[in-house]
């Protein structure tokens, strides 16, 4: 989508966004809020170098919510056509009347409304064909395939590319919006050896086409993470050191970004209840939220309720400086909305300076983890119990990869016992993280 189409469509949207807002009022609607978006993108797959799916899609949306005495009523719709919009407004607002008044509902305060709004480079439209994704995606997936001749199978090589704009207003006069793209390349491929088989994948995403990862890069890194896992071996049961590598650590950050979230601390049902100002991580972990960072994937100036972003620190040298609130659970709690309707916004876990290498090298003996499986996650307690499969570690060098043991513990626990933090950020999330080191954790196996 030219830059020109995408200021036009913004307009668009900010003019509906607008109409609507005035609907609601003449209504009767105490207040409003609506979030208008639309865009277009492009996705194919490649398996065996045949195109196995190629997908134009294009969609637009707008919802909107009213709030009459405390009652709160919500419509959206596809059709952006003028009578659609009015019924949608009629609709949100007859809903609201008959709804059960809420004393903690309504809009965020006027006063947090973001009032500045800097260029953090979201938009970077590809001229991407069909013909031109298929040859990226059959590049991809060859690369994988000619890698080893234990690769005898793919499930695919997929390019996905994706530009649009959205906007928010709301009855305190707020209205903005911004365009933002989103460009992906990926493969997963099977190898086998005698009757064992693996299967393994290789991803690159950024706004920006230019900064994605080659399509021979991710394609022989696929295989390479597949070939690696053949001939797997079971363990039995142990305590020992863990790896999660930076892929996979972001994933352990986000159980604690959920137990910080307003929901969860308001029906408290969550393992980090009354745990504000106290040490819940190791001392020299910070996890910063950064929502201004150029190009990346969490960066936004206002949240979804057109409160104004802010950096902080959430977890500062292990303790826990805030909570994850939009404005319904702030209320709820009595606390303030911090500016995270939507989640958080690049949130960057501090490294203590140490190289991946170094971090396999000071663990001596123990445990990479590769991959997860389950959800055994208990919101409540904490309590840690995911299938995995990885690579044993001994002296410092990787002495052969494992399968079907299940990796146990508290996350308190796992948290209080990161050791060392990596310098190999990995950046295709809002949750950016280098490998962490966790000492003492049950390896459950045979």
């Amino acid at each position: 989508m030219a830059e020109q189409d995408i200021s036009k469509q913004q307009a668009k949207l900010e003019t509906s966004v607008s109409d609507v807002l005035t609907q609601a009022r003449d209504l009767g609607a105490d207040q409003a809020e609506a979030s208008a978006s639309a865009g277009a993108g492009l996705s194919v797959t490649v398996r065996k170098q045949e195109t196995e799916t190629l997908e134009y899609h294009r969609d637009q949306g707008l919802a909107v919510t009213v709030y009459i005495g405390g009652r709160k009523g919500s419509a959206s719709t596809s059709d952006m056509g003028s009578a659609s919009l009015t019924e949608t407004v009629a609709k949100a607002c007859s809903l609201a009347r008959y709804g059960a008044e809420d004393q903690a509902a309504g809009l965020a305060d006027a006063d947090l409304m973001a009032k500045e709004f800097p260029d953090l480079q979201l938009y970077y439209p590809w001229s991407l064909g069909a013909d031109q994704a298929i040859d990226l995606a059959r590049d991809c997936e060859a690369a994988a395939l000619d890698q080893d001749k234990r690769i005898n199978n793919s499930e695919g090589a997929t390019v996905s590319s994706h530009e649009g704009c959205r906007v928010y207003g709301n009855s305190h006069g707020f209205l903005a919006g911004y365009p933002d793209s989103q460009h992906s390349l990926s493969c997963a491929v099977l190898a086998a050896e005698g009757s064992d088989m693996q299967r393994d994948y290789e991803f690159t995403v950024a706004r920006d086409p230019g900064e994605l990862a080659g399509a021979a890069f991710v394609g022989k890194e696929a295989a390479r993470r597949t070939v690696s896992r053949l001939g797997a071996r079971k363990l039995d049961t142990r305590v020992t050191p863990v790896i999660y590598p930076a892929r996979l650590a972001r994933g352990l950050i986000g159980h604690a970004i959920g137990a910080l979230r307003g929901g969860s601390l308001y029906r408290r049902s969550s393992f980090l209840l009354d745990c504000l100002e106290q040490e819940v991580f190791a001392s020299h972990v910070t996890l910063r939220e950064d929502p201004f960072l150029p190009k990346a994937l969490g960066s936004a100036s206002f949240d979804d309720e057109g409160v104004a972003t802010k950096a902080r620190n959430l977890v500062e040298e292990g303790v826990l400086r805030g909570y994850v609130l939009a404005s319904y659970y702030a209320r709820k709690l009595g606390l303030k909305t911090t500016g995270n309707a939507g989640g958080v916004h690049n949130l960057i876990v501090s490294d203590t300076g140490v190289s991946y290498a170094d971090l396999v090298e000071q663990m001596g003996t123990g445990f990479i983890v590769t991959e997860l499986m389950g959800q055994g996650v208990n919101a409540v307690t904490g309590d840690y119990s995911r299938g995995a499969s990885g690579f044993w570690v001994e002296n410092g060098v990787i002495a052969y990869p494992v399968h079907e043991v299940t990796i146990a513990g508290n996350l308190l626990d796992i948290y209080k016992g990161i050791v060392a933090i990596a310098t190999d950020l990995d950046c295709r999330g809002g949750i950016r993280s280098g490998s962490l080191l966790v000492d003492q954790v049950t390896l459950a196996g045979s």
